[in-house]
């Protein structure tokens, strides 16, 4: 069988049919339809046992989905008249539309073919060209935007944001779009001679064709199974235990890692133990990877509990096949392995489930899976998340594969001490272990070992590899938007802890997060994609990290760093201190180090849109400052520029002419005393980053220009921040004022920012909350307020009553002098978590805390009187919480 697509040809609607084709006479087999949302894909993939590789996504087809975005949206008609261009732009959307028709064909027939392949990529950099264009309206029209509102301040604020010469400006933005119809003219030209298929696609997010691994089977050598003893123990204690959680449902364990780990190797030895032979009296095992489909999964069942393959196959529907599972499994005592499980969706899982019930309630069902939401559907429990091998181990798993065990690899000294660093980079991963212990068996030079060991994974894939293969199921099996987040992984250091609020702005500023439906924020958006990054195990999240639920601190594993730089690596680069390597034209998204010999290498970066810079501590401040305006000069569709850590003096005041940044962190610079004006001409930018920059004497006024701003982390030395600039910031969403030790108020105007939803006060030695403004005709959308080290503060502000209906999470913490609790905080309705922690002078909690019904965690810690108040049973306030299901009264157990 093969799968191919076709979609209705209205692009609106948002349906998806897949026709199944049989491979003989093209007869239509099966048609199924799937919900799906705009500009999304399906990928198409060949089922034959002998392909092995799902054709990806190609990036080609998600940025000409943004190109018909921007050109669908209205905003762009008052310029585009006004520019007498509407009739190339109209005419740029219909090329667009009809090259998207080819594309999916063209990915297909790519690899064979080097001509089309060049021909796909530069359709690709045409596209981003166009995308680069259409953002110059956006900046046009947020300029004309500021203008507009601030026209009472006359000819000065037009001076601020007025070009040298708009007619020069207008002549080259209108050159530069018939340029690219025309580019685009020319390649639906030489289109032509690739006789591609014009598929009419329109992608879904979240179902994609794929293809399965190789079938998996119960049988295992003991001997495979190295250092994972205690797991065993403890699964094979999971299984044998009586738990009946679920009426009339077989009870499941289900394990959980990312690919290679040796899950399967893992199960089949617990599949396998005498132990499993007494407690059960009927076991089955059923490989299913990527295709949930219940009528298979049932004829496997059977299959397998029977060994009656040649009936079992003819039957055809579920409805034939129940009889013969009922009579097979009927109060029958059952071990069943769901191997490599994949399936979200809940109701097929329970068609499944309910059809295995016939059997004892003492049965019970493993699942093996990469996903913790797959773990969480199918069992409704946490799930068993098993890890890396511990280093001994894997060195014996390696030696055992690279030599013939750990004798063998004494004779050979240095191939033993070069083997260990190779271990260090597998993590514990038993297939990475294995992949690579077998790659050097024949291999005796200690050259031919460096080489592995020097090299990235993927970079070893040519010779002889299974471990990318692996992981890349988890790859495939992702929307073309989560593959987009993914693939960003790449600029990251190896082994580095990094920031979920850092990384979903930069999503966010690359465009590569799915369009917002139902006004849903971005900010919500890239953080689902982050949670189901991590449900995929590709993140490695500590639970016990979280900034108070803001962000969230994660690493990503080597091996899955490996596979991010895989997909990425004509546009990614990562170029250190000593690295003689050039730079590819290519590349889009770089992290480098400053210094002399890098610093010429990025003259030739016409396409970078991302840019992270790193110091080695010994660089010039005129080192620094040229590599700044070099960047500044040099990268002109720039979205993403990360300068944190960085320590200088003064940022260019030329940062005014990157109109399409949307991302600037200066975090922790601790000498730089003043911004630019000019940086309140960046009217695209969503993302500032200020925090740590304790030298920092102001804000700039006219922060308030930045009518894109979402995400605003500031340290100043500031007193007062003046009114008309923080409280015009009409998109922001997340403000954090952090380490500002001078300041003793906040602008009375703050209340105006309706869109903000997370407010973070710290470190703020002089400030005092309590005499802050009121306004009634003002509504907050603020849904996190969290204050930490305010000693000067003595009552929560009242405008927090203003947020009443929305106000879910409350943190409190080292505020030495808050005496009380207001009375209105029993009207904050829709508060479901309060954290009080170091205000060792509350007493109590007002009256009528009983009726916060969502109230359902509450932590009190190191605030003695309010924790005797709060006592069980016997604290006089205990009647105020008694209702919380969630409490931690001092001290957690």
């Amino acid at each position: 069988m093969r799968k191919i697509q076709l979609v209705d040809e209205n692009y609106s609607k948002g349906n998806i049919v897949i026709v199944r084709l049989d491979e003989k006479d093209d007869r239509v087999n099966k048609v199924e339809k799937h919900k799906c949302s705009p500009l999304s894909l399906i990928s198409i993939a060949s089922t034959s046992q002998h392909s092995t590789a799902l054709i990806m996504a190609d990036l080609a087809y998600i940025i000409a989905g943004n190109v018909l975005d921007k050109l669908g949206s209205l905003a762009y008609e008052e310029v585009s008249l006004a520019w007498g261009m509407k009739q190339d732009l109209d005419k740029l959307k219909l090329i667009t539309l009809a090259l998207q028709d080819v594309l999916l064909d063209a990915e297909t027939k790519q690899e064979k073919n080097p001509q089309l392949k060049n021909w796909l990529n530069h359709l690709k950099d045409v596209f981003h060209d166009a995308v680069d264009v259409l953002d110059e309206f956006e900046c046009e029209l947020l300029r004309r935007q500021v203008v507009k509102q601030h026209a009472s301040f006359g000819r000065k604020v037009c001076r601020f944001f007025s070009r040298s010469n708009p007619l020069v400006y207008r002549f080259s933005v209108v050159h530069r779009v018939k340029e690219i119809r025309q580019q685009l003219d020319e390649i639906v030209k030489n289109m032509e001679t690739f006789h591609l298929i014009k598929t009419q696609l329109h992608m879904e997010q979240n179902s994609l064709v794929l293809e399965n691994r190789v079938m998996t089977h119960s049988f295992v050598n003991p001997s495979d199974v190295i250092g994972r003893d205690r797991e065993k123990e403890e699964i094979l204690d999971m299984i044998l235990m009586d738990d009946h959680k679920i009426e009339n449902q077989i009870p499941v364990v289900s394990i959980m890692g990312i690919g290679g780990l040796g899950k399967t190797t893992l199960i089949k030895s617990v599949f396998n133990d005498g132990k499993i032979d007494e407690k059960f009296d009927l076991k089955i095992w059923v490989c299913v990877s990527l295709d949930f489909n219940v009528n298979t999964l049932v004829k496997d069942v059977i299959m397998s509990a029977t060994n009656n393959r040649a009936e079992i196959s003819k039957l055809t529907n579920l409805e034939q096949l129940q009889r013969p599972l009922s009579e097979t499994l009927k109060d029958e005592k059952f071990l069943l392995v769901l191997d490599d499980v994949w399936n979200e969706d809940p109701f097929k899982w329970q068609e499944f489930a309910e059809l295995l019930s016939v059997g004892s309630k003492d049965s019970k069902i493993i699942v093996t899976t990469r996903s913790s939401k797959v773990a969480l559907i199918m069992g409704g429990t946490e799930a068993y998340e098993l890890k890396g091998l511990p280093k001994k181990d894997s060195l014996s798993l390696f030696f055992k594969y690279a030599f013939r065990g750990e004798e063998d690899a004494s004779k050979y000294h240095e191939l033993k001490r070069i083997g260990e660093e190779i271990v260090e980079k597998c993590s514990g991963v038993p297939l990475a272990l294995k992949t690579l212990g077998s790659l050097l068996q024949l291999k005796t030079e200690a050259h031919e070992w460096k080489t592995v060991r020097d090299s990235k994974i993927w970079e070893l894939e040519r010779e002889k590899g299974r471990i990318l293969p692996a992981l890349r199921l988890s790859y495939n099996a992702m929307s073309p938007s989560l593959r987009q987040c993914f693939a960003y992984c790449s600029t990251f250091e190896e082994d580095s802890l990094m920031e979920s609020i850092y990384l979903i702005s930069i999503w966010m500023a690359l465009g590569i997060l799915p369009s917002p439906e139902n006004k849903e924020d971005l900010e919500d958006i890239g953080y689902s994609c982050f949670v189901e990054l991590c449900d995929r195990s590709l993140f490695q999240v500590d639970p016990d990290e979280d900034y108070f639920e803001i962000s969230q601190e994660f690493r990503v594993h080597d091996l899955i760093h490996n596979l991010a730089c895989s997909i990425t690596q004509n546009e990614c680069s990562i170029v250190n201190s000593n690295d003689d390597r050039e730079i590819s034209d290519t590349v889009r998204y770089l992290r480098v180090v400053i210094n002399e010999n890098n610093l010429k290498k990025l003259s030739k970066l016409k396409k970078l849109k991302s840019i992270h810079v790193k110091l080695t501590g010994d660089e010039k401040d005129e080192v620094v400052q040229l590599f700044l305006s070099t960047c500044i000069s040099t990268f002109k569709h720039l979205r993403v520029f990360d300068l944190s850590d960085l320590s200088f003096e003064v940022l260019p005041n030329s940062i005014g002419t990157m109109k399409q940044l949307r991302y600037l962190n200066l975090n922790n610079n601790e000498i730089m005393k003043r911004l630019p004006d000019s940086i309140c001409k960046l009217q695209s930018l969503q993302t500032l980053i200020l925090a740590g920059c304790v030298e920092l004497e102001e804000i700039p006024k006219d922060i308030g220009n930045l009518v894109s701003l979402r995400t605003l982390m500031l340290t100043t030395k500031q007193s007062f921040l003046a009114e008309g600039g923080i409280g015009r910031l009409k998109s922001l969403r997340l403000l954090g004022i952090c380490g500002c030790e001078n300041l003793k108020a906040l602008p009375n105007d703050l209340i105006n920012c309706t869109a903000l939803r997370s407010l973070i006060i710290d470190r703020c030695d002089q400030l005092n909350l309590a005499s802050e403004f009121i306004d009634k005709d003002v509504k907050l959308r603020l849904d996190r307020f969290l204050i930490f080290e305010l000693p000067q503060t003595t009552d929560l502000p009242q405008w927090l009553q203003q947020a009443a209906n929305t106000l879910q999470k409350l943190y409190i913490i080292d505020c030495p002098k808050l005496s009380r609790l207001p009375e209105w905080l029993p009207k904050l309705t829709s508060l479901e978590k309060l954290v009080i922690k170091e205000c060792p002078e509350l007493l109590s909690l007002p009256d009528g805390m009983e009726g916060l019904t969502s109230l359902t965690h509450l932590k009190i810690e190191d605030c003695d009187a309010l924790q005797e108040a709060c006592k069980e049973e016997v604290g006089s306030d205990w009647h105020k919480i008694a209702h919380v299901p969630n409490r931690i009264i001092g001290e957690a157990d």
